[in-house]
């Protein structure tokens, strides 16, 4: 019997028990340069072109199939290139089949959750203050009293997070992966009486406790009737989501606010006196 062991080089080393089997092999390899064989008669591997040197390709006979009783025609049975081009299918349906169960099993399943409504908190950098005692401060220590218009500036200015409202409203769904949020709607609420000539909002959204990424938002032409709204088109991806005013500016009552200034004025009783 004759045997053989071949590899085409990208495979496992297979045992052959024929010459007809290996010929298949043969056939099936797709890089016939890496193609070895084993002859047990000298214990050695060859190339495939030192095989063919010993052993030459030999084409298969031609078989007559019959297609009628009237007459025959000559077909050549290719049993190789048949082996070749299951091997092929099989893969591919493989691999099909292995990307659709990948895709199923980790496909992230999204559920509807309570919608997301929350308020802009009190930012730390304003603090509450008696605005009655400060004024009656300032009119002590000029022995004068403050007229109407810069009382009511100087109340706007130091009581403005109860006067200008910050909310957010968001659709919300959950999964293993945890949360995210989208159809974003940011809302501002001016009550000063007064128009504002712009500002910032910064989002936030959070994972772990910490913030993972920041958005901000330009509003302009605030008015004091009317809410103003932006929308947001991105969707996010975090356990929860906030939001804070980064900057607002209003002429009218000399008002600058910053979230990274402590002190824009240099007076803690005015922290946010400004002319522009």
């Amino acid at each position: 019997m004759e045997k053989f062991l071949f590899t085409d080089g990208m495979n496992e080393v297979r045992e052959v028990q024929s010459l007809d089997e290996l010929e298949n092999l043969i056939g099936s390899a797709t890089q016939p340069e890496k193609i070895r064989i084993w002859l047990f008669s000298t214990n050695e591997w060859i190339s495939y072109a030192a095989f063919r040197k010993l052993v030459p390709f030999t084409p298969p006979k031609e078989k007559s199939v019959v297609v009628n009783s009237n007459f025959s025609t000559a077909a050549t049975i290719r049993p190789v290139a048949k082996s070749h081009w299951l091997k092929k299918t099989l893969y591919f349906s493989g691999a099909a089949t292995g990307i659709f169960l990948v895709f199923n099993f980790t496909k992230i399943n999204w559920e509807k959750a309570e919608p997301v409504a929350t308020s802009a908190t009190r930012p730390a950098n304003v603090p509450v203050m008696d605005i009655d005692s400060l004024i009656w401060e300032i009119e002590e220590e000029r022995d004068q009293p403050v007229d109407r218009s810069t009382k009511n500036n100087l109340r706007l200015r130091n009581t403005w997070p109860d006067r200008i409202l910050l909310q957010l409203k968001a659709n919300k769904e959950t999964s293993s992966a945890g949360s995210r949020f989208s159809g974003i709607d940011i809302f501002i609420d001016n009550t000063t009486g007064f128009n504002l000539d712009n500002a910032v909002v910064r989002l936030s959204i959070w994972k772990n406790k910490k913030i993972s990424l920041t958005d901000t938002l330009q509003f302009s032409n605030i008015r004091f009737d009317k809410l103003a709204k932006r929308e947001s088109a991105y969707r996010y991806k975090g356990d929860s989501i906030s939001i804070a005013f980064e900057s607002i500016k209003a002429k009218a009552f000399n008002f600058c606010y910053s979230i990274t200034t402590k002190n824009n004025s240099g007076n803690y009783n005015d922290r946010w006196f400004c002319r522009e």
